[in-house]
């Protein structure tokens, strides 16, 4: 029988085991199912802790009209709708160092926690994405 990788169970044709060996391998893909789910858990809370703390002051920065609040608000553009916002990942390298890993925090909390759109964990986030996209038109 092969090893398991990582967290991952190996399941042997449930037809081939013994009732016995068929009830263990139930068990131990029951297991680590639920030892993904609280790990899912736990990474999604830690998620939410620091990303939305970091997108309201991403925000704050973002309404002001520096070049790093541009780069913010595109950022937060491409993730709102990354097909009509094109951001290059490399703009990221011209903010500061705590605007820069307030970006990391808020890329993880729209791509592992995805309870909902970026833009709805804002107040009035609808009027003011649609703002930012008619500012930075023409301006990339």
């Amino acid at each position: 029988m092969k090893k398991p990788i990582t967290n991952r169970v190996f399941i042997q044709p449930l037809a081939s085991l013994t009732p016995e060996e068929q009830e263990s391998q139930q068990e131990r893909a029951l297991e680590a199912f639920n030892q993904n789910r609280l790990e899912l858990a736990t990474e999604r809370r830690k998620a939410c802790q620091k990303g939305e703390p970091a997108l309201h002051r991403l925000v704050k920065v973002a309404r002001h009209d520096t070049g790093q609040s541009l780069i913010i608000r595109r950022f937060l553009l491409g993730l709102y709708n990354g097909y009509q916002h094109k951001f290059s990942l490399t703009e990221l390298r011209n903010l500061d160092k705590q605007l820069f890993y307030d970006c990391l925090a808020v890329l993880i909390l729209d791509a592992r926690v995805t309870a909902q759109e970026i833009h709805l964990y804002v107040e009035q986030g609808d009027y003011l994405f649609a703002e930012w996209a008619d500012s930075v038109r023409g301006r990339v």
